[in-house]
């Protein structure tokens, strides 16, 4: 199944893996080059990064299948808190008031015993993990923030107006960037460490030292920006919505998996980037 549904990728991403593969057995000695004196002018956009490093086989519906529910459960609860926000603004935008409206919506960590449980979790999963896991893993925790879902707005802007393409595209950016601000203030607010803080075996790999306190995990920047961006896109291409789902519960799984997050961090992540959507599409008017 996992195979499957590489093929409801956008049919931009499919055409970028066709271009990069013909472009890797035929031109690699002429890209290099251009490719190096390229990059030191202008950082690659979305649709360039993700051409030169094409997604791997990814994890499959059931590995998936339990974060995603859980992640689905977090968008009933976000409508109705957003309705209260609405009936209160209407569609104005403010960032500022509604920012520290949003972090009040995120419910408080859970205590102590509870992330005990989470972390066993984690652990119980990290022994399972495979070569081909860590490198899905890899691959959506580098794409997974931002540049997965510009790629998809790009194969939407491709069938809209030029005009209302590059507003959706500032609209989106602009969901990204606050789900990432708020994220950032309630982690360094809440101070919960991620899982390879408290079990530095779980991820040699970053070398936290003894007694590090962070980096911090609460709530998932991944799982915020992820969510804002699934709830915006749904609703500017509805028929899609099961795959952006799909690839938000790929990319949420990948944090379980590589131990960057316990499942708390994600659903509180979620339930945050939820309401920016609400919140972006309604100040837009969509």
């Amino acid at each position: 199944m996992n195979a499957l549904r590489g093929i409801k990728w956008p049919y931009a991403v499919i055409a970028l893996v066709a271009v990069a593969a013909a472009a890797i057995g035929l031109l690699r000695p002429q890209l290099i080059p251009a490719a190096s004196s390229t990059s030191a002018k202008k950082k690659p956009g979305a649709t360039a990064l993700i051409k030169q490093n094409p997604p791997p086989a990814l994890f499959t519906d059931a590995q998936i299948a339990t974060i995603g529910k859980q992640a689905s459960a977090e968008r009933t609860k976000a409508d109705a808190l957003f309705a209260h926000w609405k009936a209160a603004h209407g569609s104005t935008r403010d960032d500022k008031a509604f920012a520290a409206w949003a972090a009040q919506q995120v419910p408080a960590p859970p205590t102590a015993k509870q992330r005990t449980a989470e972390l066993h979790q984690v652990q119980t999963l990290a022994k399972t993990r495979t070569a081909a896991g860590q490198k899905a893993a890899t691959w959506l925790e580098l794409y997974g923030k931002k540049d997965i879902w510009k790629l998809y707005l790009h194969d939407q802007r491709e069938l809209i107006p030029a005009a209302q393409g590059t507003a959706e595209k500032a609209e989106l950016k602009a969901a990204l960037k606050l789900a990432k601000t708020i994220s950032d203030q309630l982690a360094a607010k809440d101070k919960q460490p991620a899982p390879f803080v408290l079990d530095p075996t779980l991820r040699p790999d970053k070398h936290i030292k003894p007694g590090a306190k962070g980096p911090y995990s609460y709530p998932s920047r991944h799982a915020a920006r992820s969510a804002a961006a699934v709830t915006f896109l749904s609703a500017l291409s509805p028929h899609r919505a099961e795959d952006y789902e799909w690839m938000r519960a790929e990319v949420l799984y990948s944090r379980l998996y590589m131990a960057g997050h316990v499942p708390s961090d994600l659903t509180a992540g979620t339930l945050l980037g939820d309401l920016i959507g609400d919140y972006e599409l309604t100040i837009n008017g969509h």
